[in-house]
This record gives structure tokens, sequence and C-alpha cells, in this order.
């Protein structure tokens, strides 16, 4: 059965294309800095947004619906493997990510739903050796039930942290058979509304544990996959645990486990916690902890996570040039947290969506590469930080200077007049570089 039949695969058609159904940008097969765009952008489909969301926001219900989701849960779920499959295979998309409860329906028990995801799973596995599709990552929506409204590994019940572990095991063991490169953590209630009824010392040190077993678990059935933690400062609680990128490192290292996680940086989230993306990017990869990102892009005048089609080139340029930097992102990749408008009811919606941001991340990715060729950026701060090459400025790094020895210096030298730092020259030549890429 074909789900799409009115869409062909979706090429390269180049800028001066009018053709809506075509990539300007996107072409898989150019060379830049030595690597394909598509080894440079793994890009990969977000399975919850694309063929599990139906337009429900805070406000209303479902605005949209699919065709094939129209019999029992379990085969609405076959559909969609189906559906999916053929989705990437004509976007051109070589990766999916998923949670458990994309994938498969919950059962009335545990072992019902472990029943379902086995069922699928096996369909997922076939179609992937089918089309080569693999998985970027799975993750587990420990969140979405009513179990949770206390968190789960912080749950103040004890009996949910035990059944968090046992759907997080169960996600594990799902990812390690589809061949997942990855396997992400968000703490979706992994947080707190008000301290008047919150241990936050017990909940952080749960939360510890649950991520020390999974690191266990990771080694015990041979997982070769990267474990990530995905920040997001609010919503739905008012105050999240993994509220961004330093938050988590300071974390993780508190507990002994900053060997065992990367993080998942996503570019709404960064938003949310008053950050911009490539400030988030770049923390993680001066930590040497950039393991993979979320692509999409919020809303600067609504509050809440609005999961947007990235288009801002802008962004896309800067976040490049982290990861160029970072010198990619290893197992990670670029998945496609985010979903059409709740007013964009066609399916032919989901094509438009992805092509815009696949389009935006590789016009990204070229004047990403251009800067870092050209050395822009580079030689400037290189210049900027110059006074640290000197003698006194080897001395203080190297610690051969104490507090003594530096009033020494300022009493008999003063200071050496400061240099503009020259931030509008810089944003100009950053616009020259995206607008002729």
């Amino acid at each position: 059965m074909e789900y799409f039949k009115d869409i062909k695969k979706i090429n390269y058609e180049g800028s001066k294309s009018n053709n809506p159904l075509a990539f300007k940008f996107y072409n898989p097969d150019e060379v830049i800095l030595g690597k394909t765009m598509k080894e440079h952008l793994k890009f990969s489909m977000a399975y919850w947004h694309t063929f599990t969301y139906f337009g429900g926001d805070q406000f209303g219900g479902a605005s949209k619906s699919h065709h094939w989701d129209n019999q029992d849960p379990i085969k609405n779920a076959e559909n969609r493997v189906y559906a999916a499959f053929e989705f990437m295979e004509k976007m051109q998309i070589n990766y999916f990510c998923f949670h458990d409860v994309d994938i498969a329906p919950r059962g009335e028990t545990l072992e019902e739903t472990n029943k379902n995801l086995d069922r699928i799973a096996a369909i997922i596995k076939s179609e992937m050796s089918r089309t080569g599709i693999k998985c970027l990552w799975g993750t587990t929506n420990a969140f979405g039930d009513a179990k949770f409204v206390h968190g789960a590994s912080t749950s103040c019940n004890s009996t949910v942290f035990a059944y968090t572990a046992a759907q997080i095991k169960k996600a594990m063991d799902i990812t390690m058979e589809l061949g997942g490169e990855n396997y992400v953590f968000w703490g979706g209630r992994e947080g707190y509304e008000t301290l008047l009824n919150t241990d936050t010392e017990m909940e952080l040190d749960h939360l510890a544990m649950l991520l020390k077993m999974a690191a266990e678990y990771k080694k015990k059935i041979g997982f070769k996959g990267t474990l990530l933690i995905e920040p997001k400062p609010k919503e739905p609680t008012k105050h999240q645990y993994d509220f961004d990128a330093a938050t988590v490192m300071g974390f993780l290292r508190k507990y002994g486990l900053e060997k065992d996680y990367k993080l998942n940086i996503e570019a709404n989230h960064a938003t949310l916690a008053q950050h911009t993306f490539m400030h988030e990017l770049n923390m993680c990869r001066i930590n040497g902890m950039l393991g993979s990102v979320d692509a999409n892009m919020g809303d600067p005048l609504l509050g809440w996570d609005t999961d947007r089609f990235p288009t801002n080139v802008y962004d896309t340029t800067l976040a490049m040039y982290e990861i160029l930097q970072n010198g990619g992102l290893g197992t990670g990749g670029l998945n496609f947290d985010s979903k059409v408008r709740r007013a964009s009811i066609d399916e032919k919606d989901l094509f438009y969506a992805h092509i815009a941001g696949m389009d935006t991340f590789a016009w990204g990715l070229k004047a990403a590469a251009k800067l870092i060729e050209d050395g822009v950026f580079k030689d400037f701060i290189e210049n900027k930080y110059r006074s640290w090459k000197s003698e006194l400025g080897l001395k203080i790094e190297k610690g051969e200077i104490d507090f003594e020895g530096l009033e020494k210096y300022a009493l008999e030298n003063g200071v050496t007049p400061n240099e503009s730092g020259r931030q509008e020259m810089l944003e100009s030549i950053l616009n020259q570089y995206i607008y002729n890429c």
C-alpha cells in the first residue's frame, strides 16, 4: 500500500526551483569540507511529532488525522510503520527517533505493553532492512501517563521508580535490537512546582541512581550507543532539574556520571532557558559533551515549547559553526523534533515542513563551512586574546605568579588600553557569509 500517493521522491533542484516539493539547498551528495552533506547532516525523523501528533495544544484537541489511523491501536501502529518508512524514503531521511509509546500502544499491563513493542519492533526491523534507514536513538515516555504525576525517577512513590526503570530497560532493549546509535533521557516530569512539598535532595539522588543503573545496564547488554541527556528548563513543571547544558553537566559531575553521558541539545529548549541555540552547543563543545541535536526552533513571542520547524538560517549557521568545530556529532545527528502548525492539516504539509528544515540546515552548513575555511572569527578571537600570549599572560596561566607579584606588576605598569570588540562589524560579516554562501 502507498500512503503518500501524490508525492514522489524529493530531489535537489537548486535555489532557482519553484517546486515546493524539491530541495533548494540540500544536495545530499555535495561535498563540503571533505564530507558530503548527507554525512554532515544526519537528518532524523521524529516519530512522535510526525506520526502521532494530531494538532492538539493547551487550548484545543485534535485538528487533523491520518487516513491510516482508523483501526484498532495495534493495527494503527503497524500502518504507521509503513507510512513512516515511505515518508523517510521519499524525503531522503536516513534516520528516525522514537519514544516507546510512539511506536506501540500501552497495554493494560507492562507485560502486554512489552509484547506490543516486540510486535511493532519486528516490523520496524524488517523495514529498516528493506530500506537501509537507521535508528538514531530511542527513548521512553515516562511523563505522559497518570502514574508519572509526581515524576518518574524523582517520584515520591517507589513503585513508580521501579516501573520507570522497567520501562527504560525495555526501551533500551528495543533500541539496541534496532541498532540505535544513541539512547536519550528526557526528564519530562523530573522537576517540581513548589518546595513546600518537595525533597529536592532526595529527588536528585534518585535521578542519579536511575541514570547510574541505566549506564550499568548499557554495559551489561553490550549496547555500544551513546547515552544522552536532553536539557529543558521548564514546562511542564516550573523547575526542571535538567534546566540547561551547564546545569546538567554540573549534575553529572556531582554524581560521577560525566563519563557515561553526553547531551542532546534542543534549539527550542535553549530559547526557554533564555539562551541561544549556539550558546548551549558551545557549552557542550568546550566541555567535550556535545552528543546530538534536536533541530527545531521556538517562537520568541511565546513562552512554551512550540517545536517549530527550523527556518532561521542565522541560527542554523551558528549551530553548524559549533558542530563543525566539534568535528561533527559522532554517533549523534539532527533530529527534527518539530511539528507542523495546528492549522497545517494536510499530510503534504509534513513534506513541506521537512524540506524547509533540511534546506535551512544545508544553507547553514555551507555558510558555517566557509566561515571556518576563511578563519574569520577564529583569527579575530585569537587577536582579541593576544595579551594572554605575553610574558604576563603566560605567567598567570602557568600559575607562576601570585597576588603579590600581580600587585607589583599593576603598580609598575598599569593597564594597557582596551580595544573594540567590533561586534557590529562581525555581525555584518556573518550576514555577508550567509547571504553569499
